[in-house]
């Protein structure tokens, strides 16, 4: 593996870690709160989840066309995205998710094959 697909993976992870959060978390930490109030956090968590993908988007493109960078994000995503809802979210396990996985296995063969 390249130091490149590393360093944008770590990135991305941390950055889609943020995300999540500022996506969803609001909708079990701050359920009660006005809306307006979750939407500033979740902004305030938004710029952290920016100051690692800006970044990681900058190293992968030295490498990595847009297409390719797309998809390994998504792939990063679902990675991150199934034991968040499952361990923080307490959303039961879903066959749905392995479907998924299989899914953005195909696309990263077809986006990254010659």
């Amino acid at each position: 593996m390249s130091a490149t697909l590393l360093k944008t993976i770590v990135l991305l992870s941390i950055s889609n870690l943020f995300m999540l959060f500022a996506w969803y978390g609001h909708l079990k930490n701050l359920n009660s709160k006005p809306w307006i109030i979750a939407a500033l956090i979740s902004w305030g968590i938004a710029l952290i989840e920016y100051l690692f993908q800006v970044p990681a988007n900058r190293i992968g493109f030295t490498q990595f066309n847009l297409a390719q960078l797309k998809i390994l994000q998504e792939v990063i995503t679902l990675a991150v995205f199934v034991p968040f809802a499952i361990y923080y979210m307490q959303q039961p396990i879903k066959l749905d998710f392995l479907w998924a996985a299989l899914c953005l296995m195909g696309a990263v063969y077809f986006i990254f094959r010659n």
